[in-house]
């Protein structure tokens, strides 16, 4: 049976926290967790697998330090504590289940799941597969 996840291959479980808001940008527009994270530099997913890994107090202090560094989102300047302890009730308990430590340390690892293996090979018989066709199409001089 194929894989549910094979075109989302990220947990779901991370969802909630990293579609969480932080607050309005200076356009008025709605900050998530993710986007936070990307203008930080970092892999969204990565680091939260990481700070589910952490454990609840890690994670809260690892937030509060990445939202203090967050400039595009002026009422984190004073508000970041906060934030930081609202957000963190939304990770995964990833001691309680074995299936969401898995998933988080694979992502945290950067190993390749199997469904990145599949469409890998799909690619590269599609592409042979088109220079088969036009190799072959083209010798009618």
């Amino acid at each position: 049976m194929a894989d549910p996840n094979v075109l989302n291959p990220h947990p779901p479980e991370f969802d909630r926290f990293l579609h969480a808001s932080v607050g309005e940008d200076r356009n008025g527009y709605a900050v998530t967790v993710l986007s936070t994270l990307a203008r930080l530099g970092l892999d969204p997913w990565n680091e939260t697998a990481e700070l589910v890994t952490l454990g609840h107090d890690a994670a809260r202090a690892r937030l509060e330090t990445l939202l203090a560094r967050f400039q595009d989102v002026p009422s984190l300047a004073s508000d970041h504590g906060r934030v930081a302890r609202d957000l963190s009730q939304l990770l995964p308990e990833g001691r309680t289940s074995g299936a969401l430590q898995r998933a988080a340390s694979t992502v945290a690892d950067g190993r390749p799941g199997t469904s990145g293996a599949i469409w890998a090979v799909l690619a590269i018989i599609f592409v042979l597969f088109q220079m088969f066709m036009v190799g072959g199409s083209g010798s009618g001089e």
